[in-house]
């Protein structure tokens, strides 16, 4: 498949630079399971979920939290400002960051009265740095830290993206970017879910630079994914056979959710518990062996991310959604509204 393929025109202005408030009246596009074309598509608020789905079925989200690890620093000893995103911790000390500009390994960097940066070594695929400050590296981020937006919001980070680049789900410390389909629910629209007898089980990916890598190939299939860890947990694997069995859906609430569940099931045949780290690249073609229906935002041209919702949804359907989108003005990516993509 060409890279081509996945590429549609686009108004920038439909960028939201920030959420919905309450956050569950973004809009939502629901693609149902029969007649699928988008003559049946349809337009809804995400909280009208208790009215789509139907009770049995099971929500599954990812319960990763954003930490605040992008800081401005100042290079040693010219002063020059420079922006640095860090992405994971690879030793006791070292860790791997996003860093622009010409760094040599020894390069000396302020971040402030309370850290600097050592550049260990760097090279075409990533830059490892020591970070030295007088507290925890997670101390050290939670003073001094900002949430790291993605480039396409075009302005700084404030206090209250600590607040709206977050999950409700938000437990386990480790991503770099929000799972942005969790951003839509609030505690009152978990309580409807409840009351209308539709379950919420949870798994962890990291959301790493595995799902933002750029795609450089022309074709899709020369990609290659970065590693992201998971897991998916003996609970809710038990409560995805439950739901099975009882004729319910899984519901994925992002595709971090989609490829933790999918790799789970990929590696043992079936879906059991497993932990790790995954590459999976879900592309069309790809067979599905345990999500039912999709939810998620609306994602940039050309990315692994709209390849795997074209997977699930079928490429021409995508391309209709996306296409309706622009026309009643949804609002676009992290920020933005959502789809929900029904198969059963």
């Amino acid at each position: 498949m060409q890279v081509a393929e996945f590429d549609f025109p686009f108004d920038p202005r439909l960028v939201a630079s920030e959420p919905v408030l309450p956050r569950d009246q973004a809009k939502l596009l629901v693609l149902p399971a029969s007649h699928r074309s988008s003559h049946s598509m349809m337009h809804h608020r995400v909280a009208d979920l208790p009215h789509l789905l139907a009770p049995g079925d099971l929500i599954v989200v990812n319960d990763t939290k954003v930490m605040p690890v992008r800081l401005t620093g100042r290079k040693q000893p010219t002063g020059n400002a420079v922006d640095i995103l860090f992405v994971r911790e690879v030793a006791e000390g070292l860790w791997e960051v996003l860093i622009k500009g010409r760094l040599r390994p020894g390069q000396r960097i302020d971040l402030g009265v309370d850290g600097v940066l050592e550049v260990q070594s760097r090279d075409r695929v990533r830059t490892v740095v020591r970070l030295d400050c007088a507290m925890s590296p997670r101390e050290f981020f939670a003073r001094w830290g900002m949430m790291p937006l993605p480039p396409y919001i075009d302005r700084a980070p404030g206090d209250m993206d600590r607040e709206w680049y977050q999950t409700v789900f938000a437990q386990e410390e480790g991503a770099i970017a929000a799972p942005t389909a969790g951003l839509h629910f609030t505690p009152e629209l978990l309580t409807r879910l409840n009351q209308a007898g539709i379950g919420v089980a949870r798994v962890t990916l990291h959301v790493g630079i595995g799902t933002f890598k750029p795609i450089t190939t022309d074709h899709v299939e020369d990609h290659r994914m970065g590693s992201e860890w998971f897991e998916v947990g003996a609970e809710t694997v038990q409560a995805i056979a439950h739901t099975k069995e009882k004729g319910g859906r899984i519901v994925a609430v992002g595709t971090t959710v989609v490829r933790a569940l999918e790799t789970a099931a990929a590696r043992q045949g079936a879906l059991g518990p497993q932990r790790g780290e995954t590459s999976l690249f879900i592309t069309p073609g790809f067979s599905f062996q345990v999500v039912d229906a999709l939810m998620t935002n609306f994602h940039l041209p050309k990315t692994t991310l709209l390849m795997l919702v074209s997977a699930f949804a079928g490429t021409s359907l995508l391309r209709q959604a996306y296409e309706e989108a622009v026309r009643e003005r949804y609002r676009f990516y992290s920020y933005g509204d959502a789809m929900l993509i029904l198969k059963s």
